[in-house]
């Protein structure tokens, strides 16, 4: 195996391992338990922490320590305001141009949900993926998915957005996003649109506070 393709899969299995949150924020990792861990040589170890660095997601300290770097509260709350303004006008144009074929198949996985499907906090987090893709594709912002799954990488990393189990919540709101935008009321998708983003970050904080 070439070192560019050992280099690609060591960069693959970590960056799975933290962004899946296996590998908390703030985990002390060394060059030399990684090698034995991955099955690879420093040389292309280094160049997928080189990656994962400038990604953002981790920090190369002094002596081969890596240090995987967590997601703030603050910064879960910025990624929820940006998402918000986005997602509010893409809900509006995307009820202007009417329902999709992967809007319609993302709304009615979300109905299942919503009337009590069982779905565990990685089959969800797909699922709620796909149906704001949905939303995107139907506003015909052809760059906001890419930007959307950047943004869900780094909330996902945050143990509050893994604490989340309000599926059935979270997919009732879907429907009724979905609904508003096949019946083509723009005024509604965007308001119900902007309406779900407060209440997760409403669950963030309570979550956080314990409340």
């Amino acid at each position: 195996m070439s070192a560019a393709t050992l280099s690609d899969t060591a960069y693959e299995k970590m960056r799975d391992d933290i962004t899946s949150g296996r590998i908390p924020g703030e985990t002390v990792l060394s060059e030399r338990a990684l090698t034995e861990t991955l099955g690879v040589s420093r040389t292309p170890l280094r160049v997928a922490l080189s990656r994962l660095e400038k990604e953002g997601m981790i920090d190369r300290l002094n002596n081969g320590v890596v240090l995987v770097r967590s997601v703030s509260v603050e910064q879960l709350l910025q990624i929820l305001h940006l998402r918000r303004q986005l997602e509010t006008a893409a809900a509006r144009r995307a009820a202007r141009n009417g329902q999709t074929a992967p809007l319609k198949a993302s709304r009615d996985r979300m109905q299942a949900l919503a009337e009590g499907t069982e779905v565990t906090f990685d089959a969800f987090w797909q699922d709620d993926g796909a149906f704001h893709r949905a939303v995107a594709e139907a506003a015909g912002l052809t760059i906001l998915p890419a930007i959307l799954d950047e943004q869900r990488g780094i909330a996902r990393r945050s143990a509050l957005t893994r604490a989340n189990d309000s599926f059935v919540v979270q997919a009732a709101e879907h429907v009724a996003i979905a609904d508003a935008i096949t019946a083509r009321d723009e005024e509604a998708a965007a308001t119900l649109m902007a309406d779900h983003f407060e209440n997760v970050r409403a669950r963030f904080l309570g979550s956080f506070t314990g409340t």
